[in-house]
């Protein structure tokens, strides 16, 4: 159990804030790339300032939604299972994912909610294994036990001086 972090009701708002900013910083990047691209050569940088106001701020929302819904999951899910595992990521991941798209039909919420699922999975397989991989490197190995006394070790058969 991990006590760094913040108890449940506060983690929700926490991440949620952070999935917002992730995505507002990423969007500025992506929507400045993309307006300075799409503008003609004299107006460039206006280009790329006006798409990064109208577009950075719902791409940050949308993170944010997608980041504080998740986490609304990943606590319910602890707490009705009582257990910390990589199953409450992928359980609150196939929540969120059928959440998000229950606009779109039941067809669109089972889609939504596999690929969730499915990407929760592999996000989570992937930390097992990179935390298995460098476990390895850890572990603590006892020393190797003295030789019994009285005995002399053997050289193979060379003599030292």
């Amino acid at each position: 159990m991990d006590h760094s972090r913040d108890p449940c009701p506060w983690v929700i708002l926490n991440d949620f804030g952070g999935a917002f900013a992730m995505g507002a910083v990423g969007g500025a990047v992506w929507h400045g790339i993309k307006g300075f691209r799409n503008s003609p050569y004299g107006e460039r940088r206006i280009g790329a300032l006006t798409a990064i106001k109208a577009r950075a701020p719902v791409l940050g929302g949308n993170f944010g939604v997608w980041g504080g819904l998740f986490n609304t999951y990943d606590c319910a899910v602890k707490g009705i299972r009582k257990k910390e595992d990589p199953w409450n990521a992928i359980i609150a991941g196939f929540c969120t994912g059928g959440s998000l798209a229950v606009r779109g039909g039941i067809r669109s919420m089972r889609n939504g909610a596999i690929s969730c699922a499915v990407l929760l999975a592999v996000i989570e397989g992937v930390g097992i294994g990179f935390n298995r991989m460098t476990a390895e490197n850890t572990r603590l190995d006892s020393p190797p036990m003295p030789p019994p006394a009285g005995s002399e070790p053997s050289s193979g058969g060379l003599a030292v001086a």
